[in-house]
């Protein structure tokens, strides 16, 4: 049993969960995930570091309300217990040796990219982040990402309410057209990655993209996050979830993750029928 210590919603379906686990935190890196359970029952999810204390012996996660799980976790609260926390599972993220990065944090993105940023800026590359939002409300981890020893911030949001005007790719392109970045990390919605993906190719800007594929197991065994990278086939799990953004097929990945969307909403209808929060 692993013992939730905080929790913190961040916005209307977007919350935050700090969760007692010293052998996982002890061995956690930037860009790594781990795979919980709510209770006995309850299915694998996976969910990425947003931030961890091996000293301490505690990780930090976000996640959006979207299904069953997400929506049960929401419940929980300082001295309940999740049934399970396994990991840290996946690849690193690479920093140090970059130079000028770019990192990209789109919604709730951005909780992956907080800490894959500051092993960059620990490790001496020189990075700015762009950090994305529909709007102003959505917005996460801003305060967090102005104390790291950034080069830049850029917010941008879609309609304007905080920040620039305009999609992250916007100041991604200007960054490319300057000459101003070695590498970008892009960190959110397929969408999102696949245009900055996109952005960059036209510059040869080296991209990596954090994946989010649907995901099982965890180790490999399953197949289910399989993911076509330069036409070959990597499992997100222990291939990744980094991979070169110029060689991933989105179309692919984004029709592999609306499979379960129907029953997801089903689930979290299901049960939200015998709650009475209100969430």
């Amino acid at each position: 049993m692993f013992e939730v210590l905080a929790t913190r919603q961040l916005s209307d379906a977007v919350f935050e969960m700090k969760v007692a686990a010293p052998a996982v935190a002890a061995k956690a890196h930037a860009g790594q995930f781990f795979i919980l359970r709510v209770d006995a029952e309850g299915e694998r999810v996976p969910f990425t570091f947003s931030d961890w204390s091996a000293e301490e012996g505690w990780i930090r996660f976000i996640f959006m309300r979207v299904g069953l799980t997400t929506h049960k976790l929401t419940h929980l609260a300082a001295g309940d217990f999740l049934a399970d926390v396994a990991g840290p599972l996946g690849v690193p993220s690479h920093a140090g040796g970059l130079g000028r990065v770019a990192v990209v944090g789109g919604g709730v993105g951005a909780a992956v990219a907080y800490p894959v940023a500051r092993a960059m800026c620990a490790a001496g590359d020189e990075v700015t982040v762009i950090l994305g939002a529909r709007n102003a409300e959505l917005l996460i981890l801003e305060d967090e990402f102005r104390a790291l020893p950034l080069k830049d911030l850029v917010v941008m949001t879609d309609d304007g309410s905080a920040g620039r005007h305009g999609l992250v790719t916007a100041p991604l392109k200007e960054l490319c057209e300057t000459g101003a970045i070695d590498h970008a990390m892009a960190i959110g919605p397929a969408i999102m990655m696949k245009f900055c993906a996109a952005t960059t190719k036209e510059f040869a800007v080296p991209t990596v993209v954090s994946l989010n594929p649907i995901m099982v197991d965890g180790t490999g065994m399953c197949g289910a996050c399989r993911v076509s990278v330069g036409g070959e086939m990597k499992f997100g799990c222990v291939d990744g979830p980094d991979f070169d953004g110029h060689l991933v097929d989105f179309e692919e990945l984004m029709s592999r993750q609306r499979v379960y969307v129907d029953d997801e909403r089903v689930a979290d209808a299901e049960f939200s029928k015998g709650c009475s929060c209100g969430l």
